[in-house]
């Protein structure tokens, strides 16, 4: 108690760069279970006896769920305290966890993917929380949480490939749960407390979140980029997944991890975006990274077969989807300074609900027309996002 009451953050303090880094560390574990799933669905498949595209449906649900949990319970952060809900919830992604490691049955699964993504939900608390607490560094402290952010969603396919060849899939998540239980008694311990600033009741919260909405042009055109441009990232996750351990080149769940180590370093150059962003040049970004996804996305078509091509591919694709969702988040949270967590909720909201449908596309695709299909309906969307960018506010 004495920890949480010496650790309140006062107005115009600058965060210490170990809170940062803790605050990083905690948003990478807790957003990484969303994606866990996505290199080792073959072996779910094998264990539960499911088919590709009932497996498949384990990514669609955990996507589903975050975008449920961020729009009921992320505006909570504007008016409850944000540690104790923070807590609360990681303990719950915990619980949640071990239920997964013990669970037998497909359908199970799905429940529990989609009460994975709804607990995973403080990633997306910790992010505006950042933006609140250091308002002297808060360009510097947003992009520290959001490369932890990045390295986990990243990171995530990496380590499952790995523990899961070597220990099962259901180790994963037992893992998981240790890392989450650890990083919630540091949150306990070091997490600074900040006075919220909202102070009616749930359902006028909930009310002056969509308000935003109607108020914010800026916000509506980020949201509708991030959905499209993050539906394109899902749906390629997930079904390269399946084209990778295919004939076509027959990897491994630990090979095919490895290829998330290209996306982490695509991940780490995205951040330097958002100076662009910084100058208010913010359309010549966001041309250019979405710009950058198509780019991607004609190799995969051209050399459909070629390692070193999907390599370079999946490197810029990631610099291109992480970039726009930086420059996104310059724009948007400069909207409104008592708002931080209700735009971040209807920037998120949107944001995975698009990756939930990308990746229901995706499957679809994979399920009618393989790879060939699936990247067709990934450039179709890349190029629906250039136009959001090109028809959009200056």
């Amino acid at each position: 108690m004495k920890a949480e009451i010496t650790n309140f953050h006062q107005d115009g303090e600058a965060l210490k760069s170990g809170t940062i880094l803790l605050m990083a560390i905690a948003a990478g574990i807790t957003v990484a279970n969303i994606y866990y799933n996505q290199p080792i669905l073959k072996e779910m498949a094998l264990s539960l006896q499911a088919s590709d595209a009932e497996i498949g449906r384990v990514s669609m649900f955990s996507q589903m769920g975050y975008g449920l949990g961020m729009f009921f319970l992320i505006p909570l952060g504007d008016m409850l305290n944000r540690k104790k809900l923070i807590l609360l919830l990681m303990v719950s992604l915990a619980i949640v966890l071990i239920l997964m490691v013990l669970s037998k049955g497909v359908v199970f699964v799905w429940i529990l993917s989609l009460l994975i993504g709804i607990c995973s939900a403080p990633a997306q608390i910790i992010l505006p929380m950042a933006a609140s607490l250091d308002k002297i560094n808060r360009g510097k402290t947003v992009g520290i949480v959001f490369s932890g952010i990045l390295v986990g969603i990243l990171g995530s396919r990496v380590i499952s490939g790995f523990i899961t060849d070597w220990f099962g899939w259901r180790a994963v998540y037992g893992i998981s749960a240790v890392m989450v239980l650890s990083i919630t008694v540091l949150l306990k311990l070091y997490l600074p407390d900040v006075k919220h600033k909202f102070s009616g009741n749930y359902v006028e919260l909930l009310k002056s979140t969509l308000q935003l909405v109607k108020e914010h042009r800026i916000l509506r055109e980020s949201a509708i980029l991030g959905a499209f441009t993050f539906g394109i990232f899902c749906s390629f996750w997930t079904t390269v997944t399946f084209y990778l351990s295919g004939p076509a080149f027959n990897f491994h769940a630990d090979t095919i991890g490895l290829f998330g180590l290209v996306a982490i370093g695509g991940a780490l150059v995205a951040p330097y975006f958002g100076k662009l962003a910084d100058k208010g040049n913010t359309r010549s970004s966001l041309l250019m990274t979405v710009g950058m996804i198509i780019c991607s996305l004609v190799l995969l078509k051209v050399f459909p077969l070629s390692v070193i091509v999907m390599i370079i591919a999946i490197f810029v694709l990631d610099i291109g989807v992480q970039a726009t969702q930086i420059t996104n988040f310059a724009k948007i949270y400069s909207l409104d300074e008592n708002s931080h967590s209700r735009l971040n909720t209807i920037y998120m909201t949107t944001y995975f609900i698009g990756g939930g449908i990308g990746t229901f596309f995706g499957l679809l695709c994979w399920k009618h027309g393989g790879w060939e299909l699936s990247t067709w309906q990934m450039l179709t969307w890349s190029f629906i996002a250039l136009a959001i960018v090109f028809f959009s506010k200056k």
